[in-house]
């Protein structure tokens, strides 16, 4: 059915179609006229490439100018003054000493326990990351440093409350084994 449409269309278009052979030379006139409008193109217009090329080259070097401005380095207590430097390492040791004092209390009975107050001093001490990007960004803000010393004692109460509650629980364990002896 196509076919015969095509067959149709042909046709009724027959006589129609421009079948003469173009003029000698016409391929030569043609690409001569192409070339002549190329040539007029560019010797009338600017020649964008060497622009181009500098300006890209600028926004290369502003990028990469940006990029290692954007890089500070990131403040600390310790960058604030001496004493708080003295105040990060006493917290910091602090710390240490009271992570492996809760990593030698694991067993099975604390690990539930040792695990959830892991979890939350890493919320602490990424807590801690964002107010030393804050006090890059506004420079040695009290409310900031207050909130970074917080930030260390809060640590320093969640390593010792659970700590106390091991604790609690070895006696409870204890009072618990003496009393099943006993009887």
């Amino acid at each position: 059915m196509k076919k015969d449409i095509l067959d149709d269309l042909f046709e009724n278009l027959k006589g129609e179609f421009d079948i003469n052979e173009p003029n000698e030379g016409h391929e030569h006139r043609f690409l001569d006229k192409l070339k002549a409008s190329t040539d007029t193109k560019n010797s009338s217009g600017i020649n964008w490439k060497p622009f181009l090329a500098v300006a890209a080259s600028l926004v290369i070097c502003f990028s990469v100018f940006t990029t290692i401005n954007s890089d500070q380095e990131v403040v600390d207590l310790a960058s604030v003054s001496p004493e708080l430097s003295e105040t990060q390492d006493f917290f910091t040791a602090t710390i240490e000493t009271e992570l492996k004092k809760l990593n030698q209390e694991r067993s099975p009975l604390t690990q539930k326990m040792i695990s959830d107050a892991l979890e939350y001093i890493e919320s602490l001490e990424k807590e801690y990351e964002n107010l030393k990007i804050s006090l890059t960004e506004n420079g040695n803000d009290q409310r900031i440093i207050y909130a970074m010393i917080n930030n260390f004692q809060s640590r320093i109460d969640i390593l010792n409350n659970v700590l106390d509650e091991i604790e609690k629980l070895k006696q409870l364990n204890i009072n618990t084994d003496e009393t099943t002896n006993t009887i």
